[in-house]
């Protein structure tokens, strides 16, 4: 019928013992990436051109700045959730591992730092990115 115990199927727990946390949470943020892209590409469509001036006025208003950082944030952690599965299933040897999720860590709370700083700089001050 399948692996494990009884219990271990009734409590949803796979042989990585992580139950369907991160399969959810994966879910999740591809259905944020999914909306917030969505109206990315919208908001862009209603702009009249795409000059620097349009597309700097348009950022700098918060009703847009705020929908662009939290699509930062869901894109890089849904990036973290994707690149962690994928190291996790691929590098075996612990120490390796270890590392290749740290430098996973970095990357993505380094990426989105950075293009929320930039984001909120822009909504700031106005100044160019």
């Amino acid at each position: 019928m399948g692996n494990g115990t009884k219990l271990g199927r009734v409590r949803g727990l796979g042989s990585a013992k992580h139950g369907g946390k991160l399969w959810l949470d994966q879910r999740l943020t591809a259905v944020g990436n999914l909306l917030l892209t969505t109206w990315l590409v919208l908001s862009l469509l209603w702009l009249p051109n795409f000059d620097y001036e349009t597309v700097a006025a348009w950022l700098a208003q918060p009703s847009v700045a705020v929908p662009m950082i939290l699509m930062l944030a869901n894109i890089f952690w849904h990036v973290r959730l994707g690149l962690q599965v994928l190291i996790e299933d691929y590098v075996h040897d612990e120490g390796n591992k270890f590392a290749t999720l740290t430098l996973l860590n970095f990357y993505v709370i380094g990426g989105a730092a950075f293009g929320i700083f930039m984001v909120a700089k822009h909504a700031f001050t106005g100044a160019p990115a």
